[in-house]
């Protein structure tokens, strides 16, 4: 059975043919980082044009790399939400008219599960149940999954920015660059993670909720105080050092509280899923909790942590499989905010 999934939820375009759930067989994504690069940050109105632009390339790029035809696929999986309801719009459209065109089933996908699906296309299966994070720009939330077929059971998320939004924050704030993700993990590698001593917001001994925007203050206050080098050019301080303490905050609280979760519902798999799952320190500390803990770790590959369509294909599979193989509606419309 072969799905043909489309992403389309922010600022990267994709599409993707995967067979069974598990089988790449193509992959096709079109960056907008030079687009919004200079502004530090995705401008929506931006990424729906830049969509439209891309869509139906990125389809016709996907097959041709698969040797497929639109004839050979088996149903069509989009990403129906959380999002810019503008740039999801693109995409379900596209989905619409080819499952319309085509009469072949149309499956809408939910973005998170999409991610947390990645790590499943994998060699070796994932014994559930499993606890994942799912850490990226735009989201950073807990789930306990009983399988990879059945719906995420979610325990928790951020009460304000994501993780990855505090990043590119920061990094804006500092005039580092976009995405800020990328720039403050390279800096990160010659600062010293205990320079500065940022607050970590924990939110209670059983809460599995983030916050960020806390420390995104604290380091706002503390650039206040000692001088923004994107203003002033010399400061006082190491600017690695300072992203590198940031980052070690932001890491700490990923780490204790899926290690919380992971405890609490008795686990020995951990997965750890999204944009912000390919920063190098992340990786690093669910490695080294992951020995001291007895877990088995599944993080994907970097290409496979980013938005991608494969994840979505692979996601449209269960999901179809979970529905008794029966289609969405073309009614199917964008959901802005969905856990």
């Amino acid at each position: 059975m072969i799905i043909l999934g489309i992403e389309s939820s922010c600022d990267e375009t994709a599409a993707a043919l995967v067979e069974e759930g598990r089988r790449i067989l193509s992959g096709a994504v079109a960056s907008q980082i030079a687009v919004h690069g200079p502004f530090g940050g995705v401008v929506p109105e931006l990424a729906s044009r830049k969509h439209v632009e891309a869509i139906l390339v990125v389809i016709e790029k996907a097959l041709k790399e698969a040797g497929v035809t639109v004839d050979e696929v088996d149903a069509i999986a989009v990403t129906q939400g959380p999002g810019l309801v503008g740039s999801l719009l693109v995409g379900i459209s596209a989905a619409k008219a080819l499952s319309y065109s085509l009469g072949k089933p149309l499956i809408g996908v939910n973005h998170l599960e999409a991610h947390i699906h990645a790590a499943f296309i994998e060699d070796e299966p994932i014994e559930e149940p499993a606890v994942c994070l799912v850490v990226s720009g735009g989201h950073t939330a807990l789930y306990y999954m009983e399988s990879s077929d059945s719906r995420p059971h979610y325990l928790g998320g951020t009460l304000d920015d994501a993780a990855g939004e505090a990043f590119d924050k920061v990094a804006k704030l500092l005039g580092l660059g976009y995405p800020g993700g990328v720039v403050i993990d390279r800096l990160s590698v010659s600062g010293n993670p205990e320079a500065f001593d940022f607050p970590r917001a924990y939110l209670g001994r059983d809460s599995f909720d983030f916050s960020f925007s806390g420390l995104k203050t604290a380091v706002a206050n503390f650039v206040r105080k000692f001088g923004n080098p994107a203003l002033e050019g010399e400061v006082p301080y190491r600017v690695e050092d300072l992203v590198a303490s940031f980052q070690e905050a932001v890491v700490d609280v990923l780490v204790d509280k899926t290690t919380a979760a992971a405890v609490h519902h008795g686990v020995k798999h951990v997965i750890v899923v999204g944009g912000v799952a390919a920063n190098r320190r992340l990786r690093e500390r669910f490695a080294e909790a992951s020995i001291e803990k007895g877990w088995t770790l599944h993080i994907p590959p970097v290409s496979l942590c980013t938005d991608n369509a494969v994840m979505v294909a692979a996601a449209g599979y269960a999901v179809w499989k979970r529905q008794g193989f029966v289609k969405d509606p073309l009614s199917l419309d964008a959901v802005s905010r969905w856990l």
